[in-house]
């Protein structure tokens, strides 16, 4: 469970009461295309099932959203952005998130589209990269964690 002082998930560096929470919690709206990226990994990373489906574009949101079986995400990396500031009405994030599954890692780079209508920022869909320096692979506890935080795997991703 994430206190509101612990450090966000979504790897922005700030308090998790100042960060995802007042957007999961509908107190706020994301301000960016950006900021709807992090609060849906965010999302994903506690189980918050409607507050992904509720910034889903209609035109693309599935009826029901099973996250059954999810890895637990352990960081997210945002390689760039165009577009998706307040005054945008489409932004495009790539991004890559990392889980771990026992010893293994798992990253899904991703292109995601964003839309902004009646003021709110919707996730539309996202294409994702291949890359063979993403694949999955086995790791030991006292190597570098794959995610390239710097630290070892057994104090990031394996804790």
């Amino acid at each position: 469970m994430i206190v509101g002082q612990d450090s966000c998930p979504c790897g922005s560096g700030a308090r998790y009461d100042q960060c995802c929470q007042p957007y999961l919690a509908d107190r706020a709206q994301s301000p960016t295309a950006v900021a709807l990226m992090r609060s849906r990994y965010t999302a994903y990373v506690v189980g918050n099932h409607g507050y992904l489906l509720r910034t889903w574009h209609p035109s693309t949101r599935p009826p029901t959203l099973d996250l059954t079986g999810q890895p637990p995400w352990c960081r997210l990396d945002i390689l760039r952005t165009e577009e998706g500031r307040q005054g945008d009405d489409r932004g495009l994030v790539e991004f890559v998130a990392t889980a771990r599954a026992g010893r293994q890692v798992r990253r899904l780079r991703e292109i995601s589209r964003f839309v902004r209508e009646a003021g709110r920022w919707l996730y539309v869909a996202g294409d994702l990269v291949e890359d063979p320096a993403f694949a999955a692979g086995s790791v030991g506890r006292n190597d570098p964690c794959p995610c390239t935080s710097g630290r070892k795997f057994k104090k990031c991703c394996g804790r």
